[in-house]
């Protein structure tokens, strides 16, 4: 599948035509790129129609040529490759620990209902339950040497003492298992103080802070649970980490609704104030005054550009940072099979609630009609891990023909279901942000690429 596509940088227009199969990225001009719509039967503005037809006959000559020896080298127009139907079940690398169904934030689009997961009881995991969860994951983890284990709520420093317990347990465990634990956290910062920031620094393997930007938007949807604005003492607390942190992994994650769709100023203002590693997800609710229409993509879009542009002009400066949906490595990224299947939800990586249930992901939990066991009996319900096995790119029809299908792999089984009906549908909100998403990134990655061998 070939796909064509333009980006315009400080008003120059640069071109690109992208193979879908292969991962081959031209930078090519203007006709060229034309000559790729009109051979491939791609979409073409009238404006690019008119501009085609003025084209000399004898160049187009030359692009046939051209274009034939590309295919023949397999870099254009590829063919579709005997790709994998089903994920791998039977060997779990990860967990995700809800260390509480509680949280001291009362964020309006929180997607598990302000920590609690719809529930009625805000619960806390206990040091059994979390250690019983290391021994069920090394247990089902077959040959995997590396596991990796994600603290998540709620907000899981309100139940820090248990949290240092089980790390501290999986640490004795790996001597007489020979498996390697990799710990992450995400946590919203209320409650850093230098204690806590030295220990997530010696022990987790990446954190995750949530902050949503410009002060303005934090505080106009993210409460105390008192009602007070709390911005100023989270924006200290993770600027305090980040600074520990030095080149360890960390990033900030931050939430933009309807509410700040310039959301690129939210990314400059995180760099600004000292972050390098970000990233801004959009919104998936269906609370109206902050939910994601159709309406609002062609500014979402828009905006993508924006960003895309001050972050190509930032990264030659001392402002340099990472925004996570424009990192693309398309020498040494993720193997195919990784990209087709996702992020192995249900299958290769479960969420343990605090009384020990297990779902398919932090998003399942909870959810009954999803509850896939227990850690206490270390036994899974696989018809559920088969249903997700299934659920890869390769067997939605309706991400077939989109050029984005190998890396965003049919998109969150979770929004799929619940707001497009079914795991197999995307949902198609998120998809046009995925795929102008992709073709920034693999515009970045050339325009830099060009400059630094300039």
């Amino acid at each position: 599948m070939v796909h064509a596509f333009s980006f315009n940088y400080h008003s120059r227009a640069y071109h690109f035509i992208w193979d879908n199969e292969s991962g081959s990225l031209h930078n090519v001009d203007y006709v060229a790129f034309l000559y790729a719509k009109v051979k491939y039967d791609l979409p073409m503005s009238q404006q690019e129609k008119n501009d085609f037809d003025k084209i000399d006959k004898q160049e187009i000559y030359q692009l046939e040529e051209e274009f034939t020896q590309l295919e023949q080298a397999g870099v254009l127009n590829s063919p579709c490759g005997d790709y994998p139907t089903s994920k791998r079940i039977g060997e779990i690398k990860a967990l995700c620990l809800h260390i509480c169904n509680d949280c001291n934030l009362r964020c309006r689009y929180c997607f598990a209902d302000e920590g609690t997961y719809h529930t009625t009881e805000r619960a806390y995991m206990s040091e059994e339950v979390g250690k019983k969860a290391i021994d069920f994951l090394i247990a089902n983890s077959g040959k995997r040497h590396n596991l990796e284990v994600d603290f998540f709520g709620g907000e899981p420093l309100m139940n820090l003492k248990v949290v240092k317990a089980i790390v501290e347990y999986a640490r004795q465990r790996e001597k007489e298992s020979g498996k390697e634990f990799h710990f992450t956290m995400t946590t919203n910062c209320v409650l850093l103080n230098d204690e806590t920031i030295k220990w997530l620094n010696d022990e987790m393997y990446n954190v995750v802070l949530s902050i949503d930007g410009r002060e303005c938007v934090h505080n106009a949807v993210r409460k105390a649970v008192n009602g007070k604005d709390c911005y100023s003492l989270i924006a200290k607390n993770a600027l305090n980490f980040a600074k520990v942190r030095g080149n360890k992994s960390y990033y900030v994650r931050g939430t933009f609704t309807a509410k700040n769709l310039d959301f690129a100023s939210d990314v400059l203002a995180l760099n600004d104030m000292g972050f390098d590693q970000i990233s801004i997800e959009p919104v998936v609710t269906e609370i109206e005054d902050l939910k994601i229409t159709k309406e609002h993509i062609p500014a979402i879009l828009k905006e993508y550009d924006r960003l895309a542009e001050n972050y190509i002009d930032r990264r030659k400066t001392d402002k340099w940072f990472n925004f996570f949906h424009f990192m693309i490595d398309l020498e040494g990224g993720p193997c195919l099979v990784k990209r087709l299947t996702g992020c192995g939800s249900g299958c290769e990586y479960l969420a343990v609630t605090p009384t020990g249930g297990i779902y398919p992901c932090h998003q399942f939990a909870e959810n009954k009609d999803y509850y896939m066991g227990n850690v206490f009996d270390g036994k899974i319900n696989l018809d559920i891990s088969k249903k997700f096995a299934k659920n890869i790119v390769t067997n939605k029809p309706d991400c077939a023909n989109c050029m984005a299908k190998y890396y965003c792999s049919g998109g969150c089984a979770a929004n799929n279901l619940n707001y497009a009906g079914s795991m197999d549908k995307p949902y198609d909100i998120s998809c046009e942000m995925m795929r102008r998403r992709l073709e920034l990134s693999l515009a970045i990655n050339a325009i830099e690429g060009a400059e630094q061998n300039s």
